[in-house]
């Protein structure tokens, strides 16, 4: 699996205090269109690549906080369909933003179109991910990953309704990588300031990564139903995935599965 970046980095913390960065993620899928976890501004360098890979067909709002860019997408790429958590959907029908699915609202199981390019039993093929990471209003990493064979892009996705931000995570096969937005951080995001004066590093709680104590106190905290967060963990932890490619933080490149089961280790025990 060959591996390429570009980048382009601005420092960005939290309520001026915490560096977490960011990131957006995109699928092209075999028949060319573009499936994108919208999570950073829609800057002229996103455009440019999107722009270079295929049209966008798919805007995810991958939980209940990452929603503030849907409308962007939504206004530059008017014909791709906008799939939400119902908390963000709700949002964004007071700005005049109608979503097309929404997790949480929709039944069980509802398949929304890209999760298959030939029937409900086949999975998709994606020719290749990019991560657009941005640290700031204009902070840029685009991550190909391609290989010789097509990349899958299987239905599968866990909506964890037990979690307080309501997240989705998705599953990319053939890559074996999971796609997420809030449930899992890797800080400090050390490719998202590399471009910086600055570390990435995490003031007052240390470093926030997958094997330290206040991850688990993290993501304990955020569950606020526990059997379905157990229920949502045991599935995630089920995929084959080794890596995780995070909104905030550095993509965990390989034994991601034991990162994501260390991080939520008191659900599993």
């Amino acid at each position: 699996m060959a591996a390429s970046t570009q980048d382009s980095s601005n420092p960005f913390s939290r309520f001026g205090l915490i560096p977490v960065g960011g990131r957006s993620t995109a699928v092209k899928l075999s028949n060319g269109d573009v499936w994108v976890l919208a999570s950073t501004p829609l800057d002229e360098p996103t455009k440019s690549k999107l722009a270079e890979i295929g049209p966008v067909k798919w805007i995810i709002g991958a939980d209940a906080v990452h929603h503030l860019f849907l409308g962007e997408y939504k206004k530059q790429y008017p014909d791709a369909k906008v799939i939400a958590v119902d908390e963000a959907a709700q949002k964004k029908a007071k700005e005049g933003l109608k979503v097309d699915g929404a997790w949480g609202a929709d039944p069980p199981h509802t398949r929304y179109g890209f999760e298959s390019d030939v029937s409900t039993s086949v999975p998709a093929f994606a020719e290749m991910i990019f991560t657009s990471s941005l640290n700031a209003d204009t902070t840029l990493v685009i991550r190909p990953y391609s290989n010789t064979s097509p990349l899958v892009f299987t239905s599968a996705y866990s909506y964890f309704s037990g979690f307080k931000n309501k997240d989705v995570a998705f599953f990319h096969s053939k890559s074996k990588s999971m796609i997420e937005a809030d449930l899992l951080f890797n800080l400090p995001a050390r490719e998202q300031y590399s471009k910086t004066g600055s570390s990435g590093s995490f003031p007052l709680f240390g470093n926030l990564n997958p094997y330290s104590w206040a991850h688990k106190r993290f993501a304990w905290s955020l569950g606020v139903d526990k059997e379905a967060m157990k229920r949502d963990v045991k599935t995630v932890a089920g995929w084959d995935f080794e890596r995780i490619i995070p909104c905030h933080g550095d993509v965990i490149e390989k034994d991601a599965k034991a990162a994501w089961m260390e991080a939520y280790k008191w659900y599993l025990d």
